[in-house]
């Protein structure tokens, strides 16, 4: 597996904001969103008991999947493994690959970037806004749905996109607000 980077913080959007969680950030995506803000080409090749040793010392049950596309790379037998180590098992996924078979995580935070999206199973749709039609995304049953404002490193944009979303989740009041807490704490 191509890994980019295994750390320790806290989940800074969505369901779990403020949770102490391990992250694997695979290497790769499929998806070429301008608005990426993740540099997730590089990495090193790791085992699935790389990724175990790994992680052995941080004190967090969450575990979060993420990269790029994590789908390309993830395995159920990695996600068996994180279970037998106690952990709780996150996927934030694009969802345009679906799971692989018996892949038993969790919680599934879907951010589509694009359809067709290939999962069965939705925990927590996260769509990210930039003012976009929202009616693609009725069809999506989830747990929870949350808005996220888009973030293009042009502080009047941002301002314009923030105000956006606030303005659709009070019309559309089944969506919430998630922001990156990560970034507005200058966590890693």
């Amino acid at each position: 597996m191509r890994v980019n980077e295994i750390f320790y913080s806290l989940q800074g959007e969505g369901r779990h904001v403020g949770t102490p969680a391990i992250f694997i950030r695979f290497s790769g995506c499929n998806q070429h969103c301008s608005f990426c803000d993740t540099e997730h080409e590089h990495g090193e090749e790791l085992t699935e008991e790389d990724i175990l040793e790994r992680i052995k010392d941080f004190p967090a049950r969450h575990m979060v999947i993420t990269g790029g596309e994590p789908t390309l790379q993830l395995t159920s037998s990695l996600v068996d493994k994180l279970h037998s180590a106690g952990k709780f098992v996150q996927i934030e996924t694009n969802g345009s690959v679906a799971l692989p078979e018996g892949c038993a995580v969790d919680w599934i935070t879907c951010s589509p970037k694009g359809l067709p999206v290939m999962l069965h199973r939705i925990d927590e749709l996260k769509v990210v806004y930039r003012g976009q039609d929202m009616s693609q995304y009725d069809k999506f049953e989830a747990k929870e749905y949350y808005l996220q404002p888009c973030d293009v490193k042009d502080e009047a944009k941002n301002e314009c996109y923030t105000t956006e979303t606030i303005n659709y989740i009070k019309s559309n009041p089944k969506w919430k607000l998630s922001l990156q807490t990560q970034k507005i704490l200058k966590v890693r």
